[in-house]
C-alpha cells in the first residue's frame, strides 16, 4: 500500500505543477494585450487539438475522451451557451457541465484502456454524445424545474465556488475522490492526468465570471492531459507490464551512465521452465511478480530491472562486488523462505465463490521458487558494462551448475 502511494504521489508531482502555472496564468490573463485576444479564444482549440493528437497517436483512449468532454464543454463557452448564466438556457448547460463532465472523468478513472477506434471509443462516444443530447433537450424542452432542482441548496455551505451549484460541487468533489482512489490503485499517470485536469475544469467553472479564466484552465487542463499521455508512453517503453520493474531498454539506457565503479548481478529463477509446465504460465506470473517484488526491495543500493524471460538484473552503482553480495545473499534467502499459496483443485476460479469455499474442502498447496545469482564488478579484465554483465552471466552459470539456489561471483 505504501508503494502504490507513493507511485500516486510521483504520478502527480508533474500535473500538480501544470495546474499551479494555470492557476497563476488564469490570474493574469485580464491582463493580455488586444494584439493577443485571438490566442485568448482560440489557444484551448490548438492545446486541445495537439493533446488529441497525442492520444490518438499512442492509442490512449481514456485521455482522448477525456479531451472530447472538455472540447465539448469549451465549444459551449465559445458559443456562449455559458458566461453571465443569466438566462435559462446558460444556467442548464452550466449545470449539466458542471455534473456531467466530472462523472464522466471518474468513469473513465476506473475503466480499463482499451483504445480510440473500437467498439469500446464507440460506446464511450456515445455516452459523452447521450449527455450532450440530454442536455439540449433540457433546454429545448424548457425543462425549468430541472434546472431549478439542480441549483436548489442542499446545505448552508456558504464556501461552495462561485456559480457552482451545490450537487455540482458535491459531485466534483466525490468524482475527484475516486480518480484519486484509482489513482492509488495503480499509479498510472492517466488517471493524474485525470484529477489535475478535473480540478482546473472545477477552477475554471467557479471562475466563468472572470474574464479570459475558462478559456486558460481548459487549456491547463488539455495540458495536463497531453502530459499525462508523454508520460504514460514512457512508463510503457521502459517499464515491464508483468513485474512493475524497470525493463531492458531502461537498463540499456542506465548502463550508458554509469561510472567507473559498480556492480552487476543476474538474477534467474530455477527450474522455471519446469514450474511452468506443471503449474501453468498464470502460477509462473504470479512467481515472477513475487521475485520482482522482493527484487525491488533490494539493499546496498541496488537497481532491479526485468532482463528478460525469468531473468532479472540488480546495478550497484558506486559499489564493489563485496558490498553488493550481503544483499544478494539476503535476497537470495528471501525468496526461498516465501511460501506461496497455489488455488485449491476445488475452489472455484470467480472470484465470489472463491471466497465463499474458503476454509472449506481440500486447502490450497503452497509451493516455493528459489534463484540463482551470478555478480561480477567493473575490473580491469571486464572494464565495460557489456562485458560485467557477460562476467555475471558466467557466473549465474557456475551458480546453477554448483546445485543452484546460491549465489556466485
Amino acid at each position: 500500500m505504501k508503494d502504490a502511494l507513493s507511485r500516486a504521489a510521483l504520478a502527480l508531482a508533474f500535473p500538480a505543477a501544470v495546474l499551479a502555472a494555470t492557476v497563476l496564468a488564469a490570474a493574469y490573463a485580464p491582463g493580455l494585450p488586444a494584439s493577443l485576444a485571438g490566442l485568448r479564444l482560440h489557444g484551448p482549440w490548438l492545446a486541445l487539438g495537439v493533446a488529441a493528437a497525442l492520444a490518438v497517436a499512442f492509442n490512449r483512449g481514456r485521455a482522448f475522451f477525456a479531451l472530447a468532454a472538455l472540447a465539448v464543454a469549451y465549444a459551449a463557452f465559445a458559443l456562449g451557451w455559458i458566461g453571465a448564466l443569466k438566462t435559462f438556457p446558460q444556467r442548464t448547460v452550466f449545470a449539466a457541465l458542471a455534473l456531467f463532465v466530472p462523472a464522466y472523468f471518474a468513469l473513465l478513472a476506473w475503466l480499463r484502456e482499451r483504445g480510440v477506434f473500437n467498439g469500446h471509443g464507440a460506446n464511450r462516444a456515445i455516452l459523452l454524445a447521450a449527455l450532450a443530447a440530454f442536455t439540449g433537450w433540457l433546454v429545448v424542452e424548457q425543462k425549468t424545474e430541472t434546472t431549478a432542482w439542480a441549483y436548489a441548496p442542499l446545505w448552508d455551505l456558504p464556501w461552495v465556488p462561485g456559480p457552482l451549484p451545490q450537487i455540482a460541487a458535491a459531485t466534483i468533489a466525490a468524482s475527484l475522490a475516486a480518480i484519486l482512489a484509482a489513482l492509488a490503485r495503480s499509479g498510472s499517470p492517466i488517471e493524474a492526468g485525470l484529477a489535475a485536469a478535473l480540478a482546473a475544469f472545477a477552477l475554471g467553472l467557479a471562475r466563468i465570471a472572470q474574464p479570459g479564466a475558462f478559456p486558460v484552465f481548459v487549456a491547463g487542463a488539455a495540458a495536463i492531459m497531453a502530459v499525462a499521455v508523454l508520460k504514460d508512453t514512457f512508463r510503457m517503453a521502459f517499464r515491464d507490464e508483468l513485474t512493475g520493474l524497470a525493463s531492458r531498454r531502461a537498463l540499456n539506457e542506465r548502463l550508458l551512465t554509469l561510472g567507473s565503479r559498480y556492480a552487476i548481478a543476474m538474477v534467474d529463477v530455477d527450474h522455471f521452465k519446469k514450474f511452468n509446465d506443471t503449474h501453468g504460465h498464470d502460477v509462473g506470473d504470479q512467481v515472477l511478480r513475487m521475485v520482482a517484488a522482493r527484487l525491488a526491495r533490494v539493499g546496498g543500493g541496488g537497481r532491479p530491472f526485468r532482463y528478460g524471460g525469468e531473468e532479472f538484473t540488480v546495478l550497484f552503482p558506486g559499489a564493489r562486488l563485496e558490498e553488493a553480495l550481503p544483499h544478494l545473499e539476503a535476497l537470495r534467502g528471501e525468496i526461498e523462505r516465501y511460501r506461496m499459496q497455489i488455488r485449491a483443485p476445488d475452489r472455484p476460479a470467480e472470484q465470489k465463490n472463491g471466497r465463499g469455499r474458503r476454509g472449506g474442502g481440500a486447502p490450497g498447496r503452497t509451493v516455493s521458487v528459489t534463484v540463482s545469482i551470478g555478480v561480477a564488478e567493473r575490473n580491469e579484465r571486464a572494464d565495460t558494462p557489456e562485458s560485467v554483465i557477460k562476467a555475471a552471466d558466467k557466473a549465474l552459470y557456475r551458480a546453477k551448475q554448483k546445485g543452484r539456489n546460491r549465489v556466485a561471483r
